[in-house]
């Protein structure tokens, strides 16, 4: 059996280390998979690579159910094919999901007579079975939920500002300014052949580190500025 540690980060300014930290407290020894940058889709390159791999009686650990799936649908679908391929699901801040729980409650099924009672019995069994799926459907539906209520407030406060005469955004032909680009532009005024230097220009895109796009923007706005 090998424990997987899943990790992931759905904004550059978030920290991974968190999650790590916490799946490492409870597993120690887990084997940590980290995505960065992704959607509420589930097809992630790292995840789409664990999933292949796992097999019977690996585990896979989530600091919590949003790192999964923040999509519903897809995320109850990755569960149950994960669930009925024998991997652990384990989900540390949403324990009452985790698979074993889950498999409890089949487990735990009231035994059946042979009488007419086992109607009634058969009854709440499959009532204790739909019980099971539904929290765990509701979990990702609350994942889902917090994203799209992130994003209705990001707009709310955009439009609030727009109506306050606040500037959202750079104002049109207003260039952004960085220390970065400062000192990138430093070292295409000394170097380029355009300017005061003898490199071309594919060197000084190698000095500076910049694309090919972004050099020659810069190149375009320093000769503005200098006519």
């Amino acid at each position: 059996m090998i424990d997987y540690g899943y990790a992931r980060i759905s904004k550059k300014k978030q920290n991974i280390e968190r999650q790590i930290r916490n799946i490492k407290t409870e597993y120690p020894g887990a084997t940590i998979v980290q995505e960065a940058y992704t959607g509420t889709k589930i097809n992630r390159k790292e995840w789409n690579k664990l999933y292949k791999i796992v097999k019977a009686g690996d585990r896979i650990v989530f600091d919590s159910v949003s790192r999964m799936s923040r999509n519903a649908e897809e995320g109850y679908a990755a569960y149950e094919a994960l669930y009925y391929r024998g991997v652990e699901l384990v989900f540390l801040k949403e324990p009452h999901i985790n698979t074993e729980t889950f498999k409890g409650v089949l487990a735990n099924a009231i035994p059946l007579t042979g009488t007419n009672v086992d109607y009634i019995l058969e009854g709440i069994n499959k009532y204790l079975l739909a019980l099971a799926k539904e929290q765990i459907r509701l979990a990702f539906e609350q994942a889902e939920k917090e994203v799209a209520d992130l994003h209705q407030r990001t707009r709310e406060g955009i439009e609030t500002a727009r109506l306050n005469g606040k500037q959202i955004g750079l104002e049109k032909g207003r260039k952004l300014t960085t220390q970065k680009s400062l000192a990138a532009k430093e070292i295409i005024k000394k170097h380029a052949k355009d300017f005061c230097g003898t490199l071309a220009d594919t060197e000084v895109i190698k000095l500076t580190g910049l694309s090919r796009n972004t050099y020659y923007k810069y190149k375009r706005e320093l000769k503005m500025e200098c006519a």
